[in-house]
């Protein structure tokens, strides 16, 4: 361990430290403006997958700046399309939830602790909700305050519109009662343990996104496990395979994507949206996503007439 006495480096010299190290780069004005707007360390995490040795740092050769640039705008890109898919998830998942949650169980079940388990964290739960509530600014909330004195709460179908994606993916694996955690999964054909194992990577693969964080050669802490049964078809589709940590990268929440997209919407451009952007960049590797080299030939990936 030594302290930290490093200066700050200005543009100028960043650009000169890459290019000591080996960088190609063909327009010296135009990489300067970049790094100008894109943190060193935000790129870098985009041109390390071309080092090849770590220390001292040494880029294979004919790395160039234009490659790593083309990657980043790329997994902006990407982002975008993955958050746009998310949002239409998940507000199809706070519906079922909430509609089978009322049905069964009464419009403020979620204010009873017999059906959540542990009882802690529902607490947790609930304290957080009413802490949301207490914040909303949404027009159905102050009705719901300025017309009824009891319960305390408005009904699950107003209260879940102001969970997080987080706090919804957190109800749902507290939900007690087998028949209704199935009722909401059955709706988009999974089995209930699988469903709750998506909700948490969906959350974790919205917060990437959200936060502007890197997906491309990403490996994910929070994966999806490899269906035994539902969705049926599904696990053929995606790649598993552990010894190129394929299991941990994007390719099959991609997949998971495309088939969430299918059950909710009765027709949709983001299945072809998406090839297109990847066939777009075809110097990009998809490997590094976890792509198989037949990804274009499974059924996931066919362009729906």
């Amino acid at each position: 361990m030594k302290p930290f006495n490093k200066p700050p480096k200005t543009f100028s010299e960043q650009l000169e430290i890459l290019k000591s190290r080996g960088m190609v780069v063909n327009d010296e004005q135009k990489a300067i403006f970049h790094l100008a707007q894109v943190n060193y360390y935000r790129l870098g995490a985009y041109w390390l997958p071309f080092e090849q040795t770590h220390s001292p740092h040494c880029f294979q050769e004919n790395t160039n700046f234009e490659q790593v640039w083309e990657i980043y705008v790329f997994d902006r890109e990407l982002r975008l399309l993955v958050l746009d898919a998310i949002e239409r998830i998940e507000v199809a998942i706070r519906t079922q939830f909430a509609y089978e949650l009322a049905h069964r169980h009464g419009a403020h079940a979620f204010m009873h602790s017999q059906y959540f388990k542990p009882l802690f964290r529902w607490e947790k739960l609930l304290e957080s909700l009413e802490g949301e509530i207490d914040r909303a600014d949404e027009v159905f909330i102050e009705h719901y305050q300025r017309t009824y004195d009891q319960p305390a709460l408005p009904p699950i179908w107003a209260s879940c519109e102001v969970m997080s994606f987080g706090q919804l993916s957190k109800w749902y694996q507290s939900l007690a009662p087998k028949q209704t955690r199935t009722a909401i999964s059955s709706h988009f054909d999974c089995d209930e343990k699988q469903f709750e194992g998506l909700l948490q990577h969906l959350v974790y693969l919205r917060n990437t996104c959200a936060h502007h964080s890197r997906l491309w050669n990403r490996k994910f802490t929070k994966t999806i496990a490899k269906p035994r049964n539902k969705p049926l078809g599904l696990a053929q589709q995606c790649n598993f395979d552990q010894k190129a940590s394929a299991d941990r990268k994007l390719y099959n929440s991609l997949v998971f994507l495309l088939y969430f997209m299918d059950k909710i919407t009765l027709q949709h451009t983001w299945r072809q949206r998406l090839i297109d952007l990847l066939l777009s960049h075809k110097n990009i590797s998809k490997a590094y996503m976890g792509f198989p080299e037949d990804w274009q030939t499974y059924p996931i990936w066919q362009i729906k007439q």
